[in-house]
């Protein structure tokens, strides 16, 4: 009785604190979301709809302020997360990638309608079910917003509260499934086709030559001196060929000066070797040729590092090797993301508009590659709060604009108008990056934060009557969500097989981007034991989360 009553003093004191009840949800959803079943975890998204879901049985609520807030925060910082790569994908080889995030979008769109209308669901449940059962919080976030914001108004005998409560409960009891059934199936798939993912992705990547460098390795300066007769026979082309590396910068030095060399010269006894490299090839390759001796060179000076953004539209679909970064301009590239995804650093990657390669050089020549292909981006940690602020505001005040014909309102909703900003603004940042900074530790925090703030919205609201919605439909809505995550993998599947050709390697990374599930990815590069799988994801996710915004607002009318 003691601790009943303790219990129950503790929900009281939790009620009357907003701010604690949110961040325990948050903390708890965290250590939930990072427990490991095997080779599967929730994630922190799950596990903070886990944490709303409990405390929202004890009819604890959220302010609608503040998980519009929350809202804001993620969709908006979507669009400008994708707003660099998606306008370019558009026009080149990206038409491939938005056709399967079209085709998974359709077919999870067109299954949730049937299904609700089978199983004569209650307004608001199918676009619980579409959302849930791609794992997408884009789509629950734009479809709770066209309830909340009027949009869409709720048929006769229903009100907009009990649609949102249908929407919150559809999409907590689907998701669940969603998550693990979308894992499950991606690593079924390749068993029960016959792909050796390990085997076809060490192909792809033989197809596109060997690895210019690893993510984030270790980077050194050090000098070393020709001291063997034999290495002075050869040209500078046969010593490059047997033991350079092309991710490595070496300058020949002689009597002081750096010699400006050809192909076929030779070096001499004495001549002095400035190597900027990773450290493994210190004792692998120049080791052999030469040896290292006290370095008259500032080590700091020669390894600083900086993020430079690509924006400059000739050097777009040029390839690394193309480019050649440690000859050509005196750096050393030791990581490409695209999209906060880190992408296979190889020879044959394409460059987008938005990449942002982290270099290792002097900065005169980082300076000197950032007028080239773009914007170098010192470590400043500064947000430009302008921008993002009126961003918002823009995005908003475009949602409010809509065309009625007849009963039915038409227009982007604050979800597609926050979208819409974002994508402008992220692309004109890329085109020209003296505005619109967001770091990426910032902007991680905006889309995280705003996406778990939502989110525990999301879970107090279905908390209340999620069990007696279980007992009453839960089976059909499992089985609607199963519907809803397992039909379009497998369509998407053929039709990007058959119809566009994807190598499967990158089309199991594009349909997990398709379905916008970080989660499933690192399944699948795992699996794959091999990066190469993000190269499909980052081709399909700005796609995605565009297309399921839009479904999430449109399904509400069917």
């Amino acid at each position: 009785m003691l601790e009943t009553d303790l219990f129950i003093s503790f929900l009281g004191v939790l009620r009357n604190q907003p701010v604690l009840s949110l961040f325990l949800i948050i903390g708890i959803g965290y250590l939930i979301g990072g427990i490991n079943l095997g080779s599967f975890s929730l994630g922190p998204v799950a596990g903070v709809l886990f944490g709303g879901l409990f405390l929202g049985h004890f009819d604890f609520r959220m302010s609608p302020g503040a998980q519009a807030v929350g809202f804001a925060l993620f969709i908006f910082s979507v669009g400008y997360q994708a707003g660099p790569r998606f306008f370019d994908v558009l026009r080149t080889d990206g038409l491939r990638y938005f056709l399967l995030a079209v085709v998974i979008a359709v077919c999870g769109f067109t299954i949730a309608v049937i299904a609700s209308s089978l199983l004569a669901l209650d307004p608001g449940t199918s676009a619980g079910i579409l959302s849930g059962g791609l794992t997408s919080s884009p789509t629950l976030a734009a479809a709770q917003e066209a309830i909340r914001s009027g949009q869409v108004q709720p048929p006769p005998g229903f009100t907009s509260d009990e649609m949102m409560d249908n929407l919150a409960t559809g999409y907590a009891i689907t998701y669940i499934f969603g998550l693990a059934g979308l894992i499950a199936i991606i690593k079924l798939l390749p068993q029960v086709l016959g792909i050796d993912l390990v085997a076809e992705a060490a192909a792809l990547e033989n197809a596109e030559k060997e690895a210019l460098s690893t993510e984030d390795a270790n980077v050194d300066a050090r000098v070393y001196r020709i001291t063997n007769p034999d290495i002075t026979a050869q040209t500078i082309a046969e010593l490059r060929e047997k033991y350079w590396d092309e991710r490595s910068l070496v300058r020949i030095r002689r009597n002081g000066s750096i010699l400006k060399h050809g192909d076929t010269d030779q070096v001499q006894l004495g001549d002095e070797l400035l190597v900027v490299g990773h450290v493994e090839f210190f004792t692998t390759s120049i080791s052999k040729i030469a040896e290292e001796i006290t370095p008259d060179i500032n080590r700091d000076e020669a390894t600083q590092t900086a993020q430079v953004v690509v924006t400059n539209k000739d050097v777009v679909g040029k390839t690394v090797n193309q480019l050649n970064f440690a000859h050509k301009f005196g750096v050393i590239i030791t990581r490409l993301s695209r999209m906060n995804i880190s992408v296979p650093l190889r020879a044959e990657v394409q460059i987008s508009r938005g990449d942002i390669l982290t270099v290792v050089g002097t900065n005169e020549n980082i300076d000197v590659l950032g007028d080239e292909i773009g914007h170098v981006e010192r470590p400043i940690a500064e947000t430009d709060m302008v921008t993002f602020s009126f961003g918002i505001v823009a995005g908003v005040l475009l949602g409010l604009f809509a065309i009625t014909f007849g009963q039915v309102s038409i227009g982007l909703g604050s979800a597609g108008g926050l979208l819409a900003s974002g994508l402008v603004i992220g692309y004109c940042r890329g085109v020209y990056p003296v505005f619109g900074r967001i770091p990426d530790g910032a902007l991680w925090i905006l889309m995280e934060f705003g996406l778990l703030l939502f989110m525990a919205g999301v879970g107090l609201r279905a908390g209340g009557d999620i069990i007696a919605t279980f007992v009453t439909a839960g089976p059909a809505l499992i089985i609607a969500g199963a519907c809803v995550t397992v039909i379009p993998v497998l369509i998407g599947y053929v039709f990007g097989r058959k119809v566009l050709n994807i190598h499967p390697v990158l089309l199991l990374g594009g349909i997990t981007g398709s379905m916008t599930s970080g989660a499933s990815l690192s399944v699948v590069t795992s699996e794959a034991k091999s990066p190469m799988p993000s190269l499909g994801y980052t081709g399909a996710y700005a796609f995605a989360n565009v297309l399921l915004t839009i479904a999430g607002s449109l399904i509400l009318y069917f």
